[in-house]
């Protein structure tokens, strides 16, 4: 896919998954602008980017909690590249914790970042949107639709995130703006991975949960969000893409039990 002269824009896009849709951008040839909360991440992004083939690159450090920020960022952004195509919102926070056991505050603060984040994220962006035209992804996760233990505050923001994606593309897609979710499934090579299979026992044992047999990677996540970003994808809309490896047809199952088993152990509690 070609993305010449468009100008993408990836929140959290130096690491992971996100950096891994920046760098897929960057070599279809697109004009890419990164943030996250590390400048020196930020920096060493814009080298490995240029190098993957990305025509320009701007990034900024800013905290996505922090609404002021985010604007300000977003608009030296516009003033470097022009019009945004394609927005790519990832940042993200997450914790294993039980609700009895969590600090208001720690709730809040998953709620801050991946929820009321992808909102300011949102509204920073929108005078700068291609119209008609420009594609909107947020990155979520599967706990917007399923329930997992120790996992309430992010089931509760990606909820959000999912249904600010579904409520957008009805309010902006009159102006010619597609907004829609992507999910990601077991990725490798990622510091989510790394929790969830710290040995190569679990690793392999997650992989056979996987109905197609195997673990993701970042470029099938990439892969995604460029056709959702293309031409291919134009009458897209309100969609809340899972690539997942058909993982989440079944449901949380033994993950989202273990997780519940192992923290009400540290706990001390029954069950």
């Amino acid at each position: 896919m070609d993305f010449s002269g468009q100008t993408v824009i990836v929140i959290g896009g130096t690491s992971g998954i996100n950096r891994g849709i920046a760098e897929a951008f960057a070599a279809s040839g697109a004009k890419l602008a990164v943030a996250s909360r590390s400048q020196d991440k930020v920096d060493a992004t814009l080298v490995a980017l240029k190098e993957v083939g990305a025509a320009e690159v701007v990034g900024a450090a800013f905290d996505v909690r922090d609404a002021q920020a985010v604007a300000d960022g977003l608009k030296q952004f516009h003033d470097a590249l022009g019009d945004f195509d394609v927005l790519v919102s990832g940042a993200a926070g997450n914790f294993p914790a039980l609700t009895s056991e969590m600090s208001v505050n720690a709730f809040k603060t998953v709620v801050d970042i991946d929820l009321m984040g992808t909102v300011h994220v949102m509204k920073g962006a929108y005078p700068y949107l291609k119209r008609p035209g420009a594609s909107i992804i947020n990155i979520s996760a599967p706990q917007a639709f399923l329930p997992y233990e120790g996992q309430a505050h992010v089931c509760a923001a990606k909820a959000g995130v999912d249904q600010i994606t579904r409520t957008l593309s009805m309010e902006w897609g009159v102006e010619g703006i597609r907004v829609n979710s992507v999910v990601p499934g077991f990725i490798e090579g990622t510091e989510g991975a790394r929790r969830l299979a710290p040995t190569e026992n679990a690793h392999e044992e997650l992989r056979r949960d996987v109905p197609l047999g195997r673990w993701g990677n970042t470029k099938d996540v990439a892969n995604a969000c460029l056709f959702l970003s293309s031409d291919m994808a134009s009458y897209i809309s309100g969609t809340v893409l899972s690539v997942d490896g058909a993982l989440y047809q079944r449901g949380s199952g033994k993950f989202g039990q273990m997780m519940g088993q192992m923290l009400r152990g540290a706990a001390g509690k029954k069950g």
